[in-house]
């Protein structure tokens, strides 16, 4: 296996940058891995994969998003626009530009088979994405073969699950009435969260009407997993209810 370190530039004008496992000899099929809350690219899980990935003939890039805990940033301003990272701050949204710009990067390098796994938050942003290319009818889908979804959350649920039901409900409404301060910049309670979160970014995850990215309600008997139905090449799907 080899191993290179890859940079590429999204459409917002984002530098990121993560390593390229490749195996011996010349493959255009790659596995780009999108890595969880709070995490990056050089987990041992992501070393494991890459080897083993390697072995069967498949390239595997694993980059760090704008979440990442090493992105280096929680506020950068470049000129006059200001660009939030880390995940403390981060806009989930603004993944899209972050797998679209590596899937871009992997046609660029001649890859024209291309997986995309996502593990734990990084399972929603795939999702996210692969619908939002779908609805534009991007050409780049068509280089998609697979989606793998390590560890997919309900994000919601968990929540409720760790700080419980009735104080998942009061952070919201504290959330709700700092916004409505202008202090959505500011940090929500340390007991809020399992680490330092913006309102902002509690909001975008636990706030109301946000179903592009609460598509995965596992305690909802009669939910109907739209956005994950809505995935058409073969998927694979790993999860536990921890409800």
């Amino acid at each position: 296996m080899n191993l290179e370190r890859i940079y590429f530039v999204t459409e917002d004008n984002v530098e990121l940058s993560g390593l390229l496992a490749t195996p011996h000899d010349v493959t255009h099929e790659v596995i780009i891995s999108v890595h969880g809350m709070q995490s990056n690219c050089l987990k041992k899980r992501e070393d494991i994969i890459g080897r083993k990935t390697a072995e069967k003939g498949i390239a595997y890039f694993a980059f760090n998003n704008r979440g990442s805990e090493l992105m280096g940033y929680v506020k950068r301003i470049d000129g006059e626009k200001k660009l939030e990272g880390g995940s403390s701050y981060e806009n989930i949204y603004d993944s899209y530009y972050d797998i679209k710009g590596a899937i871009r990067k992997m046609l660029l390098l001649g890859y024209t088979k291309i997986h995309l796994q996502g593990h734990s938050l990084g399972c929603t942003k795939v999702i996210y994405t692969y619908n939002k290319l779908k609805e534009q009818s991007d050409s780049m889908l068509e280089n998609v073969e697979s989606v793998i979804l390590l560890s997919l959350v309900d994000l919601q649920g968990i929540q409720k699950f760790h700080v419980g039901e009735q104080k998942y409900f009061e952070f919201l409404e504290h959330a709700k009435a700092m916004e409505i301060q202008g202090l959505e910049k500011e940090l929500m309670p340390k007991e809020s969260f399992v680490h330092p979160i913006s309102v902002k970014t509690y909001l975008t995850y636990y706030g109301e009407g946000n179903d592009l990215i609460n598509f995965t309600r596992f305690d909802d008997k009669y939910y109907h997993f739209k956005e994950i139905n809505n995935i058409d090449v073969p998927l694979f799907l790993r999860w536990r209810n921890c409800l």
